[in-house]
């Protein structure tokens, strides 16, 4: 239950700080988020919000952690589909993408499903 408290912690600190600059400042976020990767557009405002959306997520979950940890597996899913279609061609094809967020997104995608409470997920009721 600790780790999972954790990883809502970094959730909230992380996915918090990047929704609010891709949400309200979508510039900064194309400069420093997205390393000029991607133009500022809408799409960063969206991205913005599944972060937000992650942040309150993860805020219940310090109050309910095995109740909210299904947003962990959404996160393992979405990151590692984006590493795979998006920053691994990428990088395979020298075109620019977000490297610091690839690196972020590789650490969680191995982190994450070894605090997933999987065996509470698929016990037997």
């Amino acid at each position: 239950m600790i780790a999972l408290r954790i990883v809502y912690i970094l959730n909230i600190i992380v996915a918090g700080q990047i929704a609010y600059s891709a949400m309200f400042n979508p510039k900064n976020a194309a400069l420093t988020t997205f390393s000029n990767s991607y133009p500022a557009t809408d799409m960063i405002r969206l991205v913005g919000c599944l972060w937000a959306a992650i942040t309150i997520l993860s805020i219940l979950g310090l109050w309910k952690p095995f109740t909210f940890s299904p947003v962990l597996l959404l996160q393992v899913i979405y990151k590692g589909s984006w590493l795979l279609l998006v920053a691994l061609p990428a990088y395979r094809n020298d075109i620019p993408f977000p490297k610091a967020m690839a690196i972020f997104f590789i650490v969680w995608v191995i982190a994450l499903p070894f605090v997933i409470p999987w065996k509470i997920w698929f016990a037997s009721s």
